[in-house]
């Protein structure tokens, strides 16, 4: 009787290949398969961190994206299309898992922090062994190459979408010391307005590719929305504590 494998969620970091921990590494170069979502004709981030550690004897597992953007002419649904690319994707993942094999799940940042994985360990980890390795999620590598702390002592910390509604966004930020805002890219213009409103401005840093060769930091005012990439983040810290 085949003993089934087990299904690995790797947290990969931010863009640094010298951010990847001593266990993901371990595990990674031990998977007989490799996993990694990548859009079509890309390279894929993820992979592109952990590439040079790979052994020729493991199977590479490209998991390509239908779409990369969540705006769609009706009557296609970006919901749909994604939520059947990840049945098909846990599927594919599953006939490795039942035959004995291991298969190691690349993510970038945290598996669990807004990562791609978590929609396969929702539809797997019932069914076969399952183990998360965290990695370095993209807000604190955002906050370090910033140089900036992102809350004092007792304050408190709000990681919001860029995609919510204005009026939400507004509401959310107002109540909150200090806040890491994602997801930007077409919600730039609406994001940097509520900022302005709420007078944030002047304390909100934005980053482009934290922590990867083409990192890029900006002043808020002199960022063009139009080249907004996906991985780019405000960081509004909270005020400075004198301890």
């Amino acid at each position: 009787m085949t003993i089934a494998g087990k299904l690995f969620g790797i947290g990969v970091g931010p863009g640094d290949p010298e951010l990847l921990t001593l266990k993901a590494l371990r595990l990674l170069q031990a998977a007989p398969v490799v996993a990694y979502f990548v859009a079509k004709g890309k390279r894929g981030n993820a992979f592109g961190i952990i590439e040079d550690h790979l052994r020729d004897a493991q199977t590479r597992m490209p998991l390509v994206y239908p779409v990369t953007t969540e705006a769609l002419e009706p009557p296609l649904s970006y919901e749909t299309i994604i939520a059947d690319f990840y049945d098909t994707a846990a599927a594919l993942i599953g006939e490795h898992l039942a035959a004995g094999r291991d298969v190691a799940v690349v993510c970038e940042g945290d598996p669990f922090f807004y990562g791609s994985y978590m929609y396969l360990h929702d539809r797997l980890a019932g069914r076969f062994a399952a183990e998360v390795v965290p990695g370095v999620c993209s807000m604190l590598g955002g906050a370090a190459v910033l140089g900036t702390p992102l809350v004092y002592r007792n304050q408190s910390l709000s990681v919001l979408s860029g995609v919510l509604p204005e009026d939400e966004l507004r509401r959310k930020l107002a109540d909150t010391d200090a806040a890491v805002i994602m997801k930007l890219g077409r919600n730039f213009d609406k994001v940097r307005r509520v900022l302005e409103d709420l007078g944030l401005s002047e304390r909100a840093l934005y980053v482009e590719r934290a922590t990867m060769p083409n990192e890029r930091i900006v002043p808020l005012a002199q960022v063009d929305p139009s080249a907004s990439p996906y991985f780019s983040l405000l960081v509004v810290p909270g005020q400075k504590w004198q301890g």
